[in-house]
């Protein structure tokens, strides 16, 4: 997203609930002026299960429109009722409204935390939004052998064109390999229309290492990963699946982000949504011990997508203090510590303070 130095980028703030709530508020500290040397306007909207429910879920499309406007948001974790007559989600509502096609998840290697095997470089897993097993019609019928159930699935070629422009750019900018894809030799028809735009992609990115594998090769060789920084492009199921086990292989979701990315018809983001992977943890509300570090580095993500320096310094500066608090002994119960959430906040702040003034005097 381009700025003309003049204005102010606007982040729209997508409130939540519980745990999701405070943590998010730790993000925005970070995004302060005064800590990432860069000016931004916020535009707040309550997202919570009781105004979601006050406004019929009004306020969330309200917040859609926002970051359809500004480009860019944040959300807290927010709760889904049971009740299936109730508001539900939030989430599809969101990536309907702005059109969001691709979900990006990076875990990556915590200090202080062992991961499984050799793993050590970040794994990106850039998977479809919408389509596939979600959103698929489903019935059950009689037969003569009994009752069967039936499910008609559905994707489409142009989100297949941008999970796979989008893997191979990622790849490029992480400097790590586009990996992986669907089973489609069993199915050439349906998920070979994925592994189609990836040869395609792959034809346009030849700067880009791309090693192709069918998904249940592309899992029994993540744990055996020699530790090269992969990128995996995948179908919704898929890669909600491989999202998860990414993030275990790493042993903690705390060091991974979610992005959530709309396109323009050149296949460029214009609306970016990052948010923690996480829930909303109703066991540690109020009690200042959750682990703010997914949240923290959903603000990082979000910044690398505003076109100005200052913004990319910023981001840079927020993943590496993170990280670097961790590695000096600084950290939530999750990962061994007994900082405080705020504590450990306050840790990240003054190391990125630190980073931006010393980068500033070179």
């Amino acid at each position: 997203m381009q700025y003309d130095g003049v204005s102010r980028p606007t982040i729209a703030v997508l409130r939540g609930d519980q745990t999701g709530q405070e943590l998010l508020r730790e993000a925005l500290r970070v995004l302060e002026a005064d800590v990432i040397g860069l000016e931004l306007d916020f535009e707040h909207y309550d997202l919570s299960l009781e105004n979601r429910r006050n406004t019929d879920n009004g306020v969330v499309y309200e917040a859609a429109a926002a970051m359809k406007r500004t480009g860019l948001g944040i959300k807290a974790a927010t709760i889904t009722p049971e009740r299936s007559r109730d508001v539900g989600s939030p989430n599809a509502i969101l990536r309907r409204e702005i059109d969001g096609k691709v979900i990006v998840r990076t875990g990556r290697r915590l200090p202080g935390v062992r991961p499984v095997a050799g793993i050590h470089a970040p794994i990106s897993v850039v998977r479809m939004a919408v389509g596939d097993a979600y959103g698929a019609k489903e019935w059950r019928e009689d037969s003569s052998d009994g009752e069967v159930a039936l499910r008609t699935e559905r994707i489409e070629r142009s989100v297949c064109r941008v999970v796979a422009e989008y893997a191979f750019f990622h790849a490029r900018r992480m400097r790590a390999k586009v990996f992986g894809g669907p089973k489609y030799t069993v199915s050439p028809v349906y998920e070979g229309m994925l592994k189609e735009e990836m040869d395609a992609a792959a034809a346009r990115y030849p700067d880009v290492e791309y090693e192709p594998q069918l998904i249940d090769a592309t899992y029994a060789l993540l744990i055996s990963n020699p530790g090269d920084a992969m990128v995996i492009p995948s179908l919704n199921r898929d890669g909600d699946c491989l999202s998860d086990l990414v993030m275990q292989l790493f042993g903690s979701i705390a060091g991974a982000e979610s992005v959530l990315l709309g396109f323009d018809a050149r296949l460029r983001p214009i609306v970016v949504m990052a948010e923690a992977p996480h829930g909303t943890a109703p066991r540690l509300f109020g009690k200042n011990v959750a682990n703010p570090m997914a949240m923290i580095l959903a603000s990082a993500a979000l910044l690398s997508y505003i076109d100005d320096p200052r913004a990319g310094s910023a981001s840079r500066a927020i993943y590496e203090a993170t990280l670097e608090t961790v590695r000096g002994g600084v950290a939530t119960s999750d990962l061994g510590g007994h900082a405080s959430t705020n504590e450990f906040t306050d840790a990240v702040i003054d190391k990125i303070r630190s980073k931006l003034e010393v980068w500033s005097t070179l």
